[in-house]
């Protein structure tokens, strides 16, 4: 490879992560830290999983105390746990 392939090599690696960079919203703040730009704006899938992960957390919770209360108590949850869906 002579110097100036090497040169429109470089060149056309540059422009290229350039281009990918912009399409995903990459900006560079300072040296070596970058921020992604697109996280910042309200994401309606992201707020639904988010919404997914607190109800499971909350059935979780659920289930852990299902685990560690005694037999009256469980009827009861149960009972609860049939009532939410």
């Amino acid at each position: 490879m002579n110097p100036f392939e090497m040169v429109v090599a470089i060149v056309a690696i540059t422009a290229i992560a350039s281009v990918i960079r912009a399409k995903y919203g990459v900006v560079r703040r300072h040296k070596g830290e970058d921020f992604v730009g697109r996280a910042a704006q309200p994401d309606p899938e992201s707020e639904r999983l988010r919404e997914e992960v607190r109800k499971l957390k909350e059935r979780v919770a659920v289930l852990e105390r299902l685990a560690t209360d005694s037999t009256s108590a469980l009827d009861r949850e149960f009972d609860k746990l049939k009532n939410i869906d």
